[in-house]
């Protein structure tokens, strides 16, 4: 990496000063005078005024070297940034759009709300309309509406106005749907890769690191434009540190519906339970009061595209009606084990003995029960007396 470095300042190098030796000449290595020593300088046939500022600018080249961010690399070698489109610019948009914008990418954006001003103060262009987003002619299309408007969405983008190796991505959390969608209206010069980062602006607001980044390579042509601009729009995730899952569409959807969508039902239903906090709160009790938090946020919209959507979403809430009429079973079984025997074998009630209670039974005995009204326990019979324990002392005395 030295030699891209100090090949950058080669032409300053050799003109501010004419009367280099031969080890400092622009013909050599031109790495040699990043590693050329204090020792080396001080040898040369140098005045003391040249020596001064040869050693003030070796150390400059070095500590650029070390410390720069954006390594100097000439037009020739260095990658060139993509110019990524955002199609549906809200919270997930903007969020993905900061971290094109930090790796040095051109981002360019349209939504059906202005956020003109927004992009204006974090160096995004925003466009009213697709149309005019599409003129610009972006390397990547990134679809980040809802689920539900994709379709309308997609059917709206001028082909036309685009270029034949333009790549369109997504970041749905399904992904058949959007496949399908894609196959069926681009034209087939384009490129398609389906994405679902799993994460979003609460959960990766600190890091990436470790995060999954789910994609599939639907459709990009081999050792092109294409296939280096895919590559290059993937290593935004890699270098943010995300954990690259590669996973085809289908097997995506089979996992999502047992677990993103599970796990939305779950918090669906605890919501309408109104689950409050209290003084003695359990850890699990935390966990579900905080998993309520983070589904109900979402908006219905969002949920009801994972059910209807996701060919898989319709099973596992069948699998989850099953599972809680098997809970309840156990539950209803257990207790009419326990009245079956207190009817037919007259077991005594847990905690109960006969000759502790007048009625160990938790029902009365069978030649009692004649109608409903054979149930109702009959207050117990006061012991009869003469009425002067009713009395006060002082009475009882007095008599």
């Amino acid at each position: 990496m030295a030699s891209l470095h100090t090949c950058h300042y080669k032409a300053n190098l050799s003109q501010t000063q004419p009367n280099l030796p031969q080890k400092l000449a622009p013909s050599t290595n031109t790495s040699i005078f990043s590693k050329l020593t204090p020792s080396e300088l001080n040898s040369a046939k140098f005045s003391k005024l040249e020596r001064k500022s040869l050693t003030m600018r070796r150390t400059q080249i070095l500590n650029h070297i070390e410390r720069s961010s954006e390594p100097l690399l000439s037009p020739t070698t260095q990658q060139q940034p993509l110019k990524i489109g955002i199609i549906g610019f809200g919270n997930f948009g903007q969020f993905i759009g900061k971290a094109f914008r930090r790796q040095g990418h051109v981002v360019i954006a349209t939504s059906r709300s202005d956020y003109g001003e927004y992009c204006k103060q974090n160096g995004i262009e925003f466009y009213q309309t697709v149309d005019g987003m599409c003129e610009e002619q972006p390397d990547i299309i990134l679809v980040c509406s809802s689920i539900l408007s994709t379709e309308s969405v997609i059917r709206g983008i001028p082909m036309n106005k685009l270029k034949p190796e333009t790549i369109f991505a997504d970041v749905l959390s399904v992904k058949q749907f959007p496949r399908n969608l894609f196959l069926e209206v681009l034209p087939p010069e384009f490129g398609i890769v389906c994405t679902h980062p799993m994460f979003g602006p609460e959960s990766g607001k600190n890091s990436w690191a470790g995060l999954p980044f789910v994609y599939d390579k639907v459709r990009i042509a081999d050792n092109n434009v294409q296939d280096q601009k895919c590559k290059q729009l993937l290593s935004i995730f890699e270098q943010q540190g995300c954990r690259m899952v590669e996973m085809s569409c289908e097997e995506h959807d089979r996992h999502a519906a047992g677990s993103q969508f599970i796990t939305h039902t779950i918090g669906r239903i605890l919501s309408q339970l109104e689950l409050e906090s209290t003084p003695i709160n359990t850890k699990g009790y935390e966990t579900l009061l905080q998993l309520t938090e983070n589904t109900v946020s979402d908006s219905f919209d969002l949920y009801y595209g994972l059910f209807m959507y996701n060919v898989n979403a319709t099973e596992q809430i069948d699998n989850l009606d099953r599972a809680f009429e098997t809970v309840k079973q156990k539950l209803f079984g257990r207790l009419h084990d326990i009245l079956r025997k207190q009817i037919v074998e007259r077991v005594p009630m847990q905690g109960t003995s006969p000759k502790t209670r007048e009625n160990p039974y938790f029902l009365p005995n069978n030649e009692k029960m004649k109608d409903l009204s054979s149930f109702a326990r009959p207050f117990p019979q006061q012991p009869k007396t003469d009425g002067l324990a009713s009395m006060p002392k002082e009475a009882q005395a007095a008599r």
